[in-house]
């Protein structure tokens, strides 16, 4: 297998949450390279990065729409990127015990949406931000809090072991960072913290209103699979159009049947957890959870 294949392969496995971190991984070493090279030749290179950061003014926006999503995969540096890469692991994987790949990416999406929002909202009606000069809004940390704080919502008394720190619930954890940001909008990068709470604040909502029945994301989901049929098989889109009209058969019956036991399965576990923690689950109730997360 040659690194084309190789690289395919790793790619085709991967599931939402590897391939996010790859892509914002790729985007960083893409915009060191662009920078090394611009210093080394002294020639300008910041287009590629001014073409993807979301900027303050609607006018910009105008012109570079796709930069309300295309900055939430780009960073200023290592620290930058490395600490929202951690968060994004821990608190996607827990994540994908509940939901599916799909809502991983719509939350993601969404909380880079609220994020910009929120920090172009602020810099062009708050008296803080009058006559500030030219910025833009660049990290995966709004969309990073969105999962963090979805997760949270979902799962609040879940379990997490966090080095010396022992064992703390999950909504400490996503409540700490938080109060972090609000604490730190007057002392430095005030437009970003905004961002992060926009990114949090979408988190929180996509939840709840999930427990209630209602998708916020689903606009959001039809636009990504338009989005990905695009790059799919010729054969692949028209088996997709074709329209069969049959009977249920008694499979068919079975298995809405059993979907509906699994449902009251996924239900009695999410209980335990509210109650006693992630940690109180058997290894059997966590593997199934898992599994069902995969379908959901």
């Amino acid at each position: 297998m040659n690194w084309k294949d190789n690289l395919k392969y790793r790619y085709n496995t991967a599931n939402m949450l590897e391939k996010l971190i790859g892509l914002n991984v790729l985007l960083f070493i893409l915009t060191f390279v662009f920078r090394t090279i611009g210093f080394l030749f002294q020639i300008p290179t910041e287009f590629f990065v001014e073409w993807l950061v979301f900027p303050k003014h609607l006018v910009d926006l105008a012109f570079k729409p796709w930069t309300i999503i295309t900055y939430a995969f780009m960073h200023a540096g290592i620290f930058h990127i490395l600490s929202n890469m951690i968060i994004l692991y821990f608190s996607g994987q827990f994540f994908l015990n509940f939901f599916s790949e799909k809502r991983l990416l719509n939350l993601y999406l969404l909380g880079a949406i609220g994020g910009a929002l929120i920090y172009m909202l602020s810099y062009n009606l708050l008296p803080a931000f009058a006559g500030t000069g030219r910025s833009y809004l660049i990290g995966a940390s709004a969309s990073v809090m969105a999962i963090l704080v979805g997760v949270a919502t979902q799962a609040p008394n879940m379990q997490v072991r966090l080095f010396f720190l022992g064992n703390l619930k999950l909504w400490w954890i996503a409540a700490f960072l938080v109060v972090l940001d609000v604490v730190q909008i007057p002392i430095s990068n005030p437009g970003g913290h905004l961002a992060h709470i926009g990114g949090a604040t979408l988190g929180y909502l996509y939840i709840t209103q999930l427990k209630k029945g209602n998708d916020i994301g689903s606009w959001l989901q039809n636009i990504t699979d338009g989005f990905a049929s695009l790059f799919s098989s010729k054969s692949n889109r028209k088996s997709r159009m074709k329209t069969v009209h049959r009977k249920k058969t008694k499979t068919e019956t079975t298995s809405t049947k059993k979907r509906s036991e699994q449902q009251e399965k996924i239900d009695k576990i999410l209980d335990k957890i509210s109650k006693s923690g992630y940690d109180s689950l058997s290894k059997e109730e966590k593997d199934f959870l898992f599994k069902a997360g995969k379908d959901m």
